[in-house]
């Protein structure tokens, strides 16, 4: 499978840079007392007035250059505006409370969606009354919370979405002692502070988080010079307990999915669309992995043609 090769971005500021038919903007807003850096994606040719906007946030432990930056390029070619950023504690952005890094936090990240979509509202290239979620993997969660009871979001989309509830978490991290036993480490992580293991290695490697190969691990793929790399052991305790899934009419926005029963825990999504009661498109692509919906330029150029479309209905 072929891949783009990744683009370091290096603006400061208030920089502009043409990148093909994309003119990018690197920005900074604040949450909770700490700086975050962003990016704004904007049509080249854009037209001289505010823009629908796609808020685009990515898997766990990821930063802004890999997918989010491709689903925020793909959502400009088709006449948005996008927003990518890194959470408190990772890229760019500034540190969690008391200097805290890479901790999957699920409150601090649905914390920084809001702050950023409160943000991008007061931006004079945004259309205010045209702010969109697109959350993609373990983010996905995180989107629907943060637009949910939002009155400054439109509508939401999400690609290859994690949704986990407490049957998934079980059957993944080896049923209730294995959870319980990662909570046990990640409080006692917590209680020193923190406590740092590679996120990725090659397959079988020990230590990491991801010990699988792939994607994270693969430098044409999503281990770009901008990637941490990290995880703290203490994020285990709120990714455990954390249930997107459950709950799904908390959502009042329409929505919009993609996913593949090759893709990551599907029944996630399922259980959370027989809850839904609410507007909702789906589409099922076959055979895709979760990995080829971060960046195969075909599944991902489909699973953006679902999303934009559906955006786009105001």
């Amino acid at each position: 499978m072929k891949t783009p090769a990744a683009i370091a971005l290096a603006l400061s500021l208030t920089a502009w840079q043409a990148l093909a038919d994309t003119t990018i903007r690197t920005v900074t807003f604040e949450n909770e007392g700490t700086t975050l850096s962003g990016t704004l994606y904007l049509p080249a040719a854009a037209p001289g007035k505010p823009l629908p906007m796609v808020v685009v946030t990515g898997a766990w432990t990821s930063v802004q250059e890999q997918m989010p930056r491709v689903y925020a390029r793909e959502m400009v070619e088709r006449g948005f505006a996008a927003f990518t950023f890194d959470f408190r504690g990772w890229g760019k952005s500034g540190a969690l409370a008391n200097q805290v890094r890479y901790k999957e936090d699920p409150s601090a990240k649905i914390s920084d969606i809001r702050a950023a979509i409160r943000f991008l509202s007061t931006l004079p290239e945004v259309d205010a009354s045209q702010i969109n979620g697109l959350g993609i993997c373990a983010s996905s969660g995180y989107m629907v919370d943060a637009v949910s009871g939002n009155p400054l979001v439109n509508r939401v989309g999400l690609v290859a979405p994690w949704l986990q509830n407490d049957e998934l978490v079980k059957a993944v991290y080896g049923g209730a002692e294995g959870v319980a036993a990662l909570i046990s480490v990640s409080r006692a992580a917590e209680a020193r502070g923190g406590e740092i293991i590679p996120a990725a290695g090659p397959k079988g490697a020990k230590g990491a988080l991801m010990p699988i190969g792939g994607y994270y691990h693969d430098p044409g793929r999503g281990a770009i010079p901008e990637y941490d790399n990290k995880w703290n052991q203490a994020s285990w305790e709120g990714w455990l307990t954390y249930r997107p899934a459950d709950n799904p009419q908390r959502l009042d926005k329409p929505l919009a999915v993609v996913h593949s029963e090759s893709a990551a825990i599907p029944q996630g999504l399922k259980s959370f669309l027989e809850g839904f009661t609410g507007e909702a498109t789906t589409k099922w692509l076959e055979d895709v992995t979760q990995f080829d919906f971060y960046d195969n330029p075909d599944d991902a150029r489909r699973a953006a043609d679902v999303v934009a479309e559906h955006f786009g209905r105001g």
